[in-house]
């Protein structure tokens, strides 16, 4: 699919932020800027990237919030710095887009999203299609496009890229910042706990660009979501399934967000 050109870049003004993630992410990054909407204020946070990521998106006029060594690397602490940046910078923001630096957002998208989350006070998350740049380059790459067509409807879960209701998200806690993988269930399963609820809707989305080509490559992702995938202390019942899952409470630390959001359909 071609990238989006500059006349298909819809203007949202200031009714929605942008989150951004990568690290060393090169032309894939710069795909992925030139996508987003004219207007919105953009946060790139950078975790260690030695490619001039963090200098490409300042030219892009994204706010640039890199990463310390304080705590190790992961999307899920990413992505919850830049909520908390939105929540500093532009208080009056209520819905953030989340996306990785490797994917480029569709220009049919945040119109369909947002048009979905204004429909119901109680939705958290909103999430679409997110296809797979370059199925065909690789048997990776084509199971990477087979994971994501996943069923529309009320969902469980989301994957990194979304757009999100930010008192929701903040007010469980943000993303479990030490998990390098698996973060997004583990949060949405907070968000259904508190009555939140996620849908994913019938429309593209974004397009990633995983370049696996290489076995090792492949190992090294499954090996990564495996680790997300270990199962943890079952004392939380489910609201959905009705069976015992993650806990609820987040171990001192562990997350960015303070807590606080209103109750549920009191937006």
């Amino acid at each position: 699919m071609p990238d989006s050109s500059e006349t298909q870049r819809p203007d949202f003004g200031a009714d929605v932020g942008i989150v951004v993630i990568g690290r060393n992410e090169g032309e894939r990054l710069r795909r992925c800027l030139e996508s987003l909407p004219r207007g919105a204020p953009v946060v790139y946070v950078d975790s260690g990237s030695s490619d001039g990521s963090r200098e490409l998106a300042a030219r892009a006029h994204a706010s640039v919030v890199s990463l310390d060594l304080s705590a190790p690397f992961t999307a899920a602490r990413g992505r919850t710095v830049g909520l908390e940046f939105l929540r500093e910078q532009h208080p009056g923001l209520e819905l953030a887009q989340l996306v990785d630096g490797d994917c480029t957002l569709d220009p049919g998208w945040l119109a369909a999203a947002l048009a979905e989350m204004r429909s119901d006070a109680r939705l958290a998350v909103v999430c679409g299609r997110r296809r797979e740049r370059f199925p065909e380059a690789s048997v990776y790459n084509l199971l990477c496009d087979l994971e994501w067509d996943t069923p529309v409807g009320e969902a469980l879960d989301c994957g990194g890229d979304a757009l999100v209701r930010i008192t929701a998200v903040c007010g469980v806690g943000g993303f479990r910042t030490s998990m390098i993988a698996g973060e997004e269930p583990e949060l949405c399963f907070r968000l259904r706990a508190a009555g939140w609820k996620i849908h994913r809707i019938a429309a593209e989305m974004t397009l990633h660009d995983a370049a696996i080509r290489l076995r090792l490559r492949a190992w090294l992702r499954a090996a990564r979501l495996l680790a997300g995938a270990l199962p943890r202390p079952r004392t939380a019942l489910d609201p959905v399934l009705g069976r015992r899952g993650s806990p609820r409470r987040l171990r001192g630390g562990d997350a960015v967000c303070a807590a606080g959001a209103p109750a549920v359909g009191a937006l």
